[in-house]
């Protein structure tokens, strides 16, 4: 039998794990997942992290040492996160060698702190980026309205950027513009394209969450047969049509003059990762977020459990375009 995540690549879709600990890595678990060809990169946030570091005690020594040296709640989370990332970036690292560089990306988010400081950002993200010393691995940048120029300086001085937080077309267009203009920045700075890299992240579960509840609050409110059947089709719809949405628009603006003229020297497209891809409504099928999203170019970074039942039972077909 086919794996399913395998088939997911030849349809031009990466499978991402969104998930990391210490015992991910020393276990071995990791390294089998890439070898068997079930991932092909890994994606982490302070959430993930915090419930890691609390939940074993791999990082209790390293950690209390850190601490008895002076080093504050920021430091000693940074050396722990960037110390697994950069153990998971080198695990990874066959996929980035064998795709060339469009794969195999391990990526660590910026403080939240920062997400309405666009300087910060930036000094935060050259920080990260230069102490983890890996090429591949992305720094995560929110699309705040202080993200979007962020993103752009940081394209333009060549650091892989996952842009993380986007729930709308709207937005979405803004990351992509401002992925476009620090490209042209690095050209007319005569630098290359070729080697940087990077992902737009569209969330999709909290969508459905969101409207679904207020859809609910609709069907509460009518007595009418008619009309609480058309509210009840549409629930658990939005955020499949929400993300085909955002990814017509990246058709559109990655297929447009404006970029095909970087793409002459060599830049890659930002491809579309869909984030949030865990159901979260037991009504609905546990892989809906995954099925129903499948298309050339993008991405999809699920949980472990995502990934699991997708393994067992997904089914693989180009639906990004339905």
């Amino acid at each position: 039998m086919a794996n399913p995540l395998v088939e997911l690549q030849r349809l031009g879709q990466s499978p991402w794990h969104d998930n990391i600990s210490r015992g991910l890595l020393t276990s071995g678990k990791l390294k089998k997942m890439v070898a068997d060809g079930d991932i092909t990169g890994l994606t982490s946030n302070p959430t993930i992290f915090q419930r890691a570091i609390a939940a074993s005690n791999d990082y209790d020594a390293a950690l209390r040492g850190l601490a008895l040296a002076g080093h504050s709640t920021l430091e000693i989370y940074e050396a722990l996160a960037i110390a697994d990332i950069q153990a998971a970036a080198d695990l990874l690292r066959p996929v980035y060698e064998r795709t060339a560089g469009d794969d195999g990306y391990v990526s660590l988010e910026v403080s939240p702190d920062l997400a309405h400081d666009t300087q910060g950002t930036i000094d935060a993200a050259r920080r990260l980026f230069g102490a983890i010393g890996r090429p591949n691995v992305m720094i995560k940048v929110p699309a705040t309205p202080a993200g979007l120029p962020a993103i752009t300086q940081l394209i333009a001085d060549g650091v892989n950027i996952n842009v993380t937080l986007i729930f709308s077309e709207q937005v979405y267009a803004q990351v992509a513009d401002a992925y476009i203009a620090g490209l042209e920045q690095r050209l007319a700075a005569g630098l290359p394209l070729d080697n940087v890299r990077s992902v737009a992240s569209v969330f999709v579960s909290r969508i459905d969450t969101a409207v679904d509840a207020l859809l609910q609050e609709r069907l509460a409110a009518s007595d009418d047969p008619a009309t609480r059947a058309r509210i009840a089709a549409l629930l658990g719809k939005a955020a499949i049509a929400n993300s085909k949405i955002a990814y017509r628009r990246f058709q559109e603006i990655f297929g447009a003059p404006r970029f095909q003229a970087l793409r002459a020297q060599g830049a890659h497209a930002q491809r579309p990762l869909w984030a949030s891809t865990s159901t979260k409504n037991p009504a609905y099928r546990d892989v809906i977020y995954v099925e129903e999203l499948i298309g050339p170019d993008t991405v999809n970074t699920m949980p472990p459990a995502t990934i699991d039942a997708f393994a067992d039972h997904g089914r693989v077909r180009q639906t990004l375009t339905e």
